[in-house]
């Protein structure tokens, strides 16, 4: 059995067929979904589609691209969301300085309170990160001198030194399907140091489709061309991979009943 750690089944490309797209992904050996929430006015939905559908699960959170439009969430409205059965993560959150979309510090402000809930609850915090490597290290280490936590860097792409110090904090590490693309080269090396009981898989769709489906809307399904491909590149068995990650995503996500 595969996990889809993180996709977005409420955005379009995927909602329109939904049900189309659980199925082929079911059929393609993913037995698990993370439906990821990226603002507060997905919430809802998030959590609908998990109470819907069993072997879905849903995160809540606030992406750092519409930060400055919940400055004033307030920690509590995110406290009390995560006390739905169905979630079991925090997130997406953290710190996007390729578009800032949104102002730096309502960035980090939010994430340090995503944090702070992650510590609370013990609910694992996802994290995206883009251009932000020290900024985002900086963070992380402050808020684990105050409390451990647990965390997940999300679509990994970034520094393999990074990837060392985000590991030194205990953090797991996901690979999407951009580790299949033929210029990763040097995200395909930094995939091979991350420990295997610190690995996840994801797809991120509906976007960043792996080979062999570039240019195609990505779907969970998807999540098998990623990690037979990350097999290979790690020189293990397919279904050893599989097993591994499925474990270490019940471990981290230990509020799911899988």
């Amino acid at each position: 059995m595969l996990v889809d750690s993180h996709c977005h089944l409420e955005y379009k490309g995927l909602v329109e067929d939904q049900q189309g797209v659980l199925s082929r992904a079911r059929e393609a050996g993913v037995g698990a979904f993370l439906n990821i929430s990226t603002k507060e006015s997905e919430w809802e939905q998030v959590v609908a589609t998990a109470n819907r559908e069993p072997d879905v699960f849903a995160s809540v959170g606030i992406h750092p691209h519409h930060a400055d439009d919940h400055e004033d969430l307030g920690r509590a409205k995110l406290l009390a969301a995560t006390e739905n059965y169905r979630v079991i993560g925090i997130g997406e959150t953290g710190l996007d300085y390729f578009y800032e979309h949104s102002d730096r510090k309502v960035q980090a402000a939010l994430f340090r309170m995503h944090i702070d809930v992650a510590r609370e609850t013990g609910l694992p915090v996802i994290i995206h990160t883009r251009d932000a490597e020290d900024d985002t290290l900086q963070i992380l280490s402050e808020e684990m001198e105050k409390g451990a936590f647990p965390a997940l860097i999300h679509c990994f792409t970034a520094s393999a030194e990074f990837g060392r110090e985000c590991l030194k904090l205990g953090l797991t590490i996901s690979l999407s399907g951009i580790v299949t693309f033929k210029n990763a080269k040097d995200l395909q090396e930094a995939a091979k140091e991350v420990p295997a009981d610190r690995l996840l898989v994801e797809t991120d769709s509906p976007f960043l489709a792996p080979v062999p489906n570039r240019g195609k809307t990505c779907e969970p399904a998807f999540v098998a061309d990623t990690a037979r491909f990350v097999a290979e590149l790690r020189g293990t068995d397919p279904e050893r991979l599989a097993e591994q990650t499925t474990e270490n995503f019940r471990r981290l996500f230990s509020k799911a009943a899988l």
